[in-house]
Formats: structure tokens, C-alpha cells, sequence
């Protein structure tokens, strides 16, 4: 009888362990000081969270203009696509932190005055905050970023400013920012910024449009961060994401660069995702 017990087991335990699905709590909050607000974030927690005592990886994911910290959850299907990774053992099980950036200001950074300053909350506060609420490994080598246009930006430009706290970067379908100094001029005019001086301008072009900030890289930084980027053959932000890589390869700054078929829209990022996932579980993984 216990022979029996054990067969069965042994033959129904893959399927029990399959059955485990994550966790999504999308409505969490924490106070800032630095943006005197409170701002809401996700998390996604995989399979084996609740069951273990371990600590996991972590991947900062970024919505784009017009949603908010449920974006990935609702559209992005992050639990259901996570999951089937995770259970396929195409990505190591991870914990996903997705913050909210619908501010009212434009974008993951510091206004160009210094007077709404996400960029600060996002690494002096959010960041500390959540790897110290969930079981997260805080090295370099276990913390990725990615998201999706806006998002995508932010996650160039936060792995540019800080490639010492990032293993992999993952811009999808990015806004990249202006694409010369003349065009940020044009850009900030149309925000009803009037009163920045030209060197104001300057300044915040160099430090928040990616292709200035990828001429700026130091040569010891070149492969301080994986890259996969990825952006659809029909989406009106291919310029610019074709641009970057252009300039990548002649900075001989690796990355992957992928073009598939389709435009800036939901179903491209849900088939974007479980790529991200893979890239970068290889670092967690200690490739």
C-alpha cells in the first residue's frame, strides 16, 4: 500500500507543483517625503514565496504614458505569463515590483527645476523601501529593469545613471527622449516650460535623452549592463530605438536588439515579456 502511496505521488507532484500560481497585490502604498505624496505600486510574488524562506531577484517593471501601477496586471497579464515561465523553467522564479509614475508630470525623472523629483524617490526611497517589505536579494546581479514607451525610456535612463545597481535593462518599445538639442527645445516649449535658461535646456537634455547619455558612457562602463532591446516594425517610436542601437554598436556598447512584427500596443509587450523574463534570469542565473 505505501509502494502504491508513493507511485502516486511521485507521478501526481509535478502536476500539484504546476498548480501553484504567483501572487498580485496592485493597490500597495508607501509615503515620500521627497514627492510629498504618497505613491501606490504592484507586486507580483512568484509560486514558492509563501512556501520558502528564500530570498529572490527582483525586476523593477515600468508602465507607460497613461497607466499606472496596475498596467502591467491588467493588460500586461505579468501573473499569468510570470507563472508560465517560472513553470516552464524558462525564467528563475523572481519577485516583479511595479510602481506607479502617473504623477502628473512627465516621465520617470526629476523635472527639469528640481521641484518634482521621482527620479530621487524612485532610488533614494521606493527602491529601499520595497527590498526591505519582501524577500529581496539587493545585490546588483539580482536586480533588473525593464518597461514598456515611457517605461522604456525610464529604464534606459535609470540603467545609464545607475549601471551599478542594474544586471540587465530591458527598454520595449522605448521613448528614447529628443532626439537632438534642437528638439528637446521644441519638446519643452510644447510641456508650457518657459522660463528654463539654454543651459538649463541643455543640461536636461544631456542627462534624460538616451542617445547623449549613450555618447557619455565611460569605456569601463560599456559592459556594465545586459541590454535587449526591442521595438515593433510598425511602432512610430522605431526612429529613435533604431537610432539608439545604431549608436550602441558604434560605441561598441553590447546589446541585443530585437524588431518583430506589430506596433506600440498591448499584444506586442505580452509577447515582448517572457523574452525579458529569459534575458534576464541568465544573469540571475550567473550566466
Amino acid at each position: 500500500m505505501k509502494k502504491l502511496l508513493s507511485i502516486a505521488l511521485a507521478a501526481f507532484l509535478p502536476a500539484l507543483l504546476s498548480a501553484q500560481t504567483g501572487k498580485v497585490m496592485d493597490n500597495l502604498s508607501m509615503p515620500s517625503k521627497i514627492l510629498k505624496m504618497d505613491r501606490k505600486y504592484a507586486v507580483y510574488l512568484p509560486p514558492d514565496y509563501e512556501t520558502s524562506q528564500r530570498s529572490y531577484p527582483v525586476l523593477y517593471l515600468l508602465h507607460g504614458s497613461g497607466d499606472d501601477q496596475t498596467g502591467w496586471v491588467q493588460f500586461g497579464e505579468v501573473l499569468h505569463i510570470a507563472d508560465e515561465a517560472i513553470h516552464q523553467g524558462k525564467a528563475t522564479p523572481m519577485i516583479i515590483i511595479m510602481p506607479d509614475a502617473n504623477t502628473g508630470q512627465r516621465g520617470y525623472f526629476n523635472d527639469p527645476k528640481g521641484e518634482f523629483r521621482y527620479e530621487d524617490f524612485f532610488f533614494e526611497e521606493f527602491i529601499p523601501f520595497v527590498e526591505k517589505q519582501f524577500r529581496i536579494k539587493s545585490d546588483k546581479r539580482f536586480r533588473a529593469v525593464s518597461g514598456l514607451s515611457m517605461g522604456g525610456g525610464g529604464t534606459f535612463v535609470y540603467a545609464l545613471h545607475h549601471p551599478e545597481m542594474f544586471s540587465s535593462a530591458c527598454p520595449l518599445s522605448a521613448s528614447v527622449g529628443s532626439l537632438s538639442l534642437e528638439k528637446a527645445r521644441e519638446n519643452i516649449a510644447q510641456r508650457g516650460i518657459t522660463n528654463l535658461s539654454d543651459a538649463e535646456i541643455e543640461a536636461y537634455y544631456n542627462r534624460n535623452s538616451v542617445l547623449p547619455l549613450l555618447n557619455a558612457v565611460k569605456d569601463e562602463d560599456r559592459k556594465a549592463v545586459r541590454w535587449y532591446i526591442d521595438c515593433g516594425d510598425d511602432d512610430f517610436l522605431f526612429e529613435g530605438n533604431s537610432l539608439v542601437h545604431i549608436t550602441m554598436r558604434k560605441r561598441d556598447i553590447p546589446h541585443e536588439f530585437r524588431i518583430r512584427d506589430g506596433g506600440h500596443t498591448w499584444t506586442y509587450w505580452r509577447a515582448s515579456l517572457p523574452h525579458v523574463l529569459a534575458f534576464i534570469s541568465d544573469a540571475f542565473h550567473q550566466y
